[in-house]
């Protein structure tokens, strides 16, 4: 019996490959078993090579494995594009339509089942996913109750006989597997699954719920790879809620919109990816400025221009940190994991607001459609924090209201249009305290200064995820959808090494994180980008250069636990005991 597999479906675009992992990932999250999935898409509607990786264990996992264990293949190039990463005496389960072939010198065990016939014996072809499902259950000794449970819950909306004609596709597909399983040396099966309640979803659907319990009720955004599924989220909840989604003619409608709602009080918040972005630069800039609060969520993906609308990267943090012309306080960071993206969602709205300023949610293509298990989020650890935001009317005087007085945290009462005493001018071009443009030069000095002083010295509650000591043989920074990777490549390397996983990359955390640098032997960071943008950023930050690597990847697919380990012990000089 085995701990843990990687099972991997694969086809053309459009045939239903995206459904079947679906169905089959989300059946074994209710089993109670830990998964960790990738998808491998083309950016097209229908055709071009797709896969689905799903990785399952008894244990949690945040990563894609090395190699597959099952591969079910709908075509001729599944086989031919993925059948290298099969373990010795892995199994293809192929669809004998398209009379499949192996090479002969891959240590694969070639099963054909005639997916598509039996699916159309059962009325249509459309079902040969849930025989290639039956297969599979089958191949690892797994009920099929529960796959039914699924098909029920999915398909009893079309009607009774639709479940049922999808349950003989799947009984039917359990009944070819075993006749072949006589044949078959190695066990596929696996453990029990711990009895445990989890999430399965990606990293967009648990940035949409902070969003909502973070108070958001107004969202204007752009559809874009591979951020929109937080607007599809919020498009199916937010009206329940009250709140309103428009899909604005392009991205810089969509930041000025949220510009404006935030401006009126109501917490709102857009989302994109590299492109979108870049055309949001000069609006972040008027947030900055007006010191109006803004979240955006960027959804990182291979670039520049078009470039990989959906593959894996994480080139947009200078753009992040240095892309608005002038100077303004500004926070970037970025959530460790899906389960995380939820409470740092919620932050992120609470920074904004308290400091008044645009805030920039990092996240990856992997991190932001990567399905995977989540402990159940606690809803009793949210707390809204507004800040200076003022609510009530306001002694009136003569004169108009200082909404920018140079406070000496920088950070002034900031009333909601409307209210009694609260008249200001607002204005993207230089102000003084009520507002009012003006060009001085002492005030321009009093007005930078305060608006730069409100992040002095800013640090988040938690900056950084740490694992392992601040004394270290090697130090690992990485970000994002790294850190699973890395967690699982240091730690099967050995060794006295410490991980930090960034949360807060802008301002830099380094008086938080120095002292980890002083202590470590060596340091390594790992990003997914050609420039190396955060090993810079922490050079930039910190003198020990002799002692900083970097280690990046930038072909559009995320890292694997073997290339980790192998650099981690090139670094350290370790060889593997054999």
């Amino acid at each position: 019996m085995r701990k843990q597999l990687s099972w991997k479906v694969g086809g053309q675009q459009g045939e239903g490959i995206e459904s079947t992992g679906e169905i089959f990932s989300t059946t074994l999250n209710r089993m109670g078993y830990h998964l960790y999935s990738y998808r491998h898409f083309s950016s097209r509607i229908k055709g071009g090579h797709t896969n689905n990786n799903v990785r399952i264990s008894v244990d949690e996992v945040r990563s894609v494995a090395d190699n597959i264990h099952i591969l079910v293949a709908f075509d001729q190039q599944t086989i031919d594009v993925n059948s290298h990463e099969l373990v010795g005496g892995g199994i293809i389960l192929a669809d004998s339509k398209f009379n499949p072939t192996v090479n002969e010198d891959l240590d694969v065990k070639l099963v054909s089942i005639p997916f598509t016939e039996i699916a159309k014996e059962e009325g249509s072809q459309l079902m040969k996913n849930m025989v290639a499902i039956g297969a599979s259950a089958k191949l690892m000794n797994l009920e099929l109750a529960p796959f039914e449970e699924m098909i029920h819950k999915i398909f009893i909306r079309k009607g009774a006989e639709i479940v049922a004609s999808n349950n003989r596709a799947l009984a039917l597909g359990a009944e070819k597997m075993a006749e072949e399983m006589q044949n078959i040396e190695d066990d596929f099966e696996m453990e029990a699954a711990p009895e445990e309640e989890r999430l399965f979803l990606i990293g967009n659907d648990a940035i949409s719920f902070g969003a909502v319990n973070a108070g958001v009720r107004f969202m204007p955004a752009y559809p874009i790879t591979p951020a929109s599924e937080i607007m599809e989220y919020m498009i199916k909840h937010l009206p329940k809620l009250g709140g309103t989604v428009i899909q604005t003619e392009d991205e810089i409608a969509a930041v000025t919109m949220t510009i404006g709602s935030n401006y009126a009080g109501a917490r709102s918040f857009t989302a994109s990816a590299g492109p979108g972005l870049s055309l949001m630069m000069e609006s972040i800039g008027l947030s900055g400025m007006t010191e109006t609060p803004l979240v955006i969520v960027n959804t990182m993906r291979g670039g520049p221009s078009t470039g990989l609308p959906t593959k894996q990267e994480q080139s947009d943090l200078n753009q992040m940190i240095y892309g608005t012309h002038g100077d303004i306080p500004k926070i970037v960071m970025a959530p460790s994991d899906v389960e995380d993206a939820f409470y740092t969602t919620v932050d992120a709205f609470n920074l904004a607001e308290y400091y008044q300023v645009p805030v920039i949610l990092l996240s990856d293509l992997q991190m932001s459609l990567g399905k995977q298990s989540a402990r159940p989020f606690d809803l009793d650890k949210i707390d809204i924090n507004r800040g200076k935001t003022v609510l009530e009317d306001i002694e009136e005087t003569d004169g108009y209201y200082e909404r920018y007085n140079d406070s000496e945290d920088g950070i002034s009462n900031r009333p909601i249009p409307g209210l009694k005493g609260g008249i200001h001018h607002v204005t993207g071009v230089e102000h003084n305290q009520t507002g009012t443009p003006s060009e001085t030069h002492e005030n321009r000095q009093m007005m930078m200064d305060k608006r730069m002083r409100k992040l002095h010295n800013f640090s988040m509650d938690e900056p950084f995820k740490v694992r392992g000591e601040k004394e270290s043989d090697l130090l690992i920074i990485s970000f994002l959808s790294v850190n699973g990777v890395v967690e699982e490549g240091a730690s099967e390397s050995g060794g006295n090494i410490t991980r930090i996983q960034m949360k807060q990359l802008h301002p830099f955390p380094i008086e938080t994180i120095k002292p980890y640098l002083d202590g470590a032997k060596k340091i390594l960071v790992v990003e997914q980008n050609y420039g190396a943008q955060l090993y810079n950023i922490v050079k930039m930050n910190y003198y020990g250069h002799d002692r900083l690597k970097s280690y990046t990847k930038y072909d559009g697919t995320p890292f694997k636990p073997h290339e980790i380990k192998s650099h981690i012990e090139s670094i350290m000089e370790v060889k593997e005991v054999l």
